[in-house]
């Protein structure tokens, strides 16, 4: 492949891996489990909801953090549950347009739980509620932080 402005140069000594040294990287680097997060979402909101609901002695509060994460954490797994379809996207436009598509309609369910909160929640505590937000969205950033293991152990 030719570059123009001489940026092949940087491409010089380039090597592909092997089949084998693909899978030995692979094995090395296991990819995050959109289900994982999700699951340390629906945790931390479970710890967050309990602790707040103990501190302050009043279920509202718990019941509304609970709300919060309840409003990043299904939207994620319906996210989810969309991209892991059957069908294969035939390039990287038709890609892009269903990650685009899954993208909005998590948005559109995330502003719909929340406007039909108040309908939902006896006692909703707001400040709750967005922490419940916060830690639930944190967890995206927690989950990447921490890796997971890899499938072999290494000697």
């Amino acid at each position: 492949m030719i570059l123009e402005n001489g940026d092949d140069d940087q491409w010089q000594g380039f090597k592909p891996l092997t089949a084998a040294q693909a899978g030995q990287w692979r094995q090395g680097h296991p990819v995050l489990s959109p289900w994982r997060v999700i699951g340390w979402q629906v945790a931390a909101g479970l710890v967050l909801a309990v602790v707040l609901g103990l501190l302050t002695g009043q279920a509202g509060v718990a019941w509304s953090a609970g709300y919060g994460v309840l409003a990043v954490a299904l939207p994620a797994a319906v996210f989810a549950r969309g991209l892991q379809g059957r069908a294969v996207p035939a390039n990287a436009v038709s890609a892009a347009a269903r990650l685009l598509l899954w993208e909005m309609v998590k948005i559109a369910l995330t502003l719909a739980l929340l406007a039909v909160a108040p309908r939902l929640v006896r006692e909703l505590i707001w400040p709750a509620l967005l922490a419940g937000l916060v830690v639930a969205l944190v967890m995206y950033w927690v989950a990447l932080a921490v890796k997971p293991r890899s499938q072999t152990k290494s000697n």
